[in-house]
């Protein structure tokens, strides 16, 4: 299916089952299929992302992904106040990337029109781009301050993971990069290589734990994960906030996409999903399935050795590892940023 084709059917569930809602407020398209051309086939693993504005105080829990139409949609909800202003939203780096263009689906009232008209023309210009990096980098610091070695293993290896992957984000967005969330270390490597810093990612995936890792070991981590997350999709019940990353209609995001990127000789890049929704089913199954849960225990615990992350300790020291690598990472945005022919000063 082509991109334009599955952006056309996320208008078309907006208009049949979101504008009705007395709250509905508007509708725009976010993620990844933003980035690509109209015209390219919607690739294996990808989702269309959909926000719904609502006129509440705090936005409600997220529908999460759902196939409509034969497309996999991810839907999410902001509040107004998380879109206070064009300048608020040009300081975001998820946020901004959705108004740098056209990508409203509903406007009822019209400022959603009148953020995109604000935030377009100036998305690209240098002040913006070194506020959202600044940002962003500020992220990885609380993330990381808050890490808490007292929660279930697989829980603060999450905490740590997360944060610590958002070093790739920095340097994304100083390259007009989509920060994507899933394949955030292979777009990395596109752009390190693009602005001749392949070296660069090594040092992130060194820090993430996946440098040294064959293709043979990875694929038998994501054979470890796909059991969980087969045995894991018809037990959950909790309303966790990733909990629809964990459904059959999201396999082929979870398993199929890393299977890709193994295939595609980014199987070190493949690691950071896959490590991610092992921990995400666990915390499911501790929840609803405990007796589960510690069956598929000792998979996780020699996936994270593998990334030398096995315990508290270990984990505290690659959180440090991570804060004393971002003046490097810092060094490597304000480079992008001055080649980047697409900022404007």
């Amino acid at each position: 299916m082509k991109v334009s084709d599955a952006q056309a059917v996320a208008a078309r569930w907006v208009a049949e089952h979101a504008t009705a809602s007395p709250d509905f407020a508007g509708a725009f398209l976010s993620g990844s299929t933003t980035w690509m051309p109209p015209g390219a086939e919607l690739p294996v693993g990808s989702d269309v992302d959909v926000v719904i504005v609502t006129n509440q105080d705090e936005a409600p829990p997220k529908p999460g992904k759902f196939v409509h139409d034969g497309v996999l949609l991810e839907v999410t909800c902001l509040a107004w106040q998380d879109l206070a202003s064009p300048e608020h939203v040009l300081g975001s780096c998820h946020l901004a990337g959705s108004f740098r263009k056209d990508t409203v689906l509903a406007d009822p009232t019209g400022r959603l029109a009148e953020l995109r008209d604000g935030a377009m023309g100036e998305y690209a210009r240098e002040p913006w781009v070194r506020l959202r990096c600044e940002n962003t980098e500020r992220r990885i610091v609380d993330g990381l301050g808050r890490l808490d070695v007292s929660l279930p293993h697989h829980e603060r290896v999450t905490g740590w993971m997360f944060p610590a992957g958002v070093t790739t984000h920095v340097l994304l967005t100083a390259g007009l990069r989509n920060p994507t969330v899933r394949l955030r270390y292979s777009a990395a490597r596109d752009l390190l290589q693009e602005y001749g810093m392949p070296q660069l990612h090594e040092s992130l995936l060194e820090l993430h734990g996946s440098a040294a890792l064959t293709r043979e070991r990875v694929e038998h981590h994501l054979k470890a994960m796909t059991a969980v997350f087969d045995a894991t999709v018809p037990l959950a019940r909790s309303p966790y906030f990733f909990a629809s990353d964990i459904t059959e209609r999201s396999r082929p995001i979870a398993v199929d996409g890393s299977h890709a990127l193994i295939a595609g000789g980014r199987h070190r890049e493949a690691v950071f999903w896959i490590a991610a929704t092992y921990a995400r089913c666990l915390t499911l199954l501790a929840a609803d399935a405990p007796a589960e849960r510690a069956r598929f225990a000792a998979g996780f615990e020699e996936l994270t050795a593998d990334l030398g992350v096995a315990d508290g300790p270990a984990l505290e020291r690659r959180a440090r590892d991570v804060l004393a690598f971002l003046p490097r990472v810092r060094e490597a945005a304000d480079a992008i940023i001055g080649a980047n022919p697409g900022i404007m000063p």
